[in-house]
């Protein structure tokens, strides 16, 4: 009843969440993308809801941020959209905190960072 989404923005990625997976899904189901927001295609979601295919969504990311005035999944009383906030919690902040000073220390002492953005840079 509830469909999650996790994954990477890749080519092959892209609107993954489509009119074709709407169709499969129960018309009761709930889409929450707290991924990246071109793993779902808006365009078809919002047809998916009107046609009764699916019951809800909610969505911490878009494709586009902010969304246009006139998107189709804005005023809907069966659709949450958040600002990329749903991550926040004081905790969440804290630990974001001390990555990233461990990371500014790690490569001040000559370390390779743990998290790097583009790693083929260290090899």
């Amino acid at each position: 009843n509830y469909v999650s989404v996790h994954g990477p923005m890749m080519p092959e990625t892209e609107k993954m969440f489509g009119a074709d997976a709407f169709k499969k899904m129960k018309p009761d189901a709930l889409l929450v993308n707290t991924a990246r927001g071109p793993l779902v295609d808006t365009d078809a979601l919002a047809e998916a809801l009107d046609a009764g295919e699916i019951g809800a969504a909610a969505l911490d990311v878009m494709p586009v941020e902010p969304p246009g005035a006139d998107h189709p999944l804005l005023g809907r009383d069966n659709v949450i959209l958040t600002p990329h906030t749903g991550f926040y919690s004081i905790e969440a902040l804290e630990e974001l905190q001390t990555k990233t000073a461990r990371g500014v220390v790690d490569v001040l002492q000559g370390n390779k960072p743990v998290y790097p953005i583009n790693p083929e840079v260290l090899e």
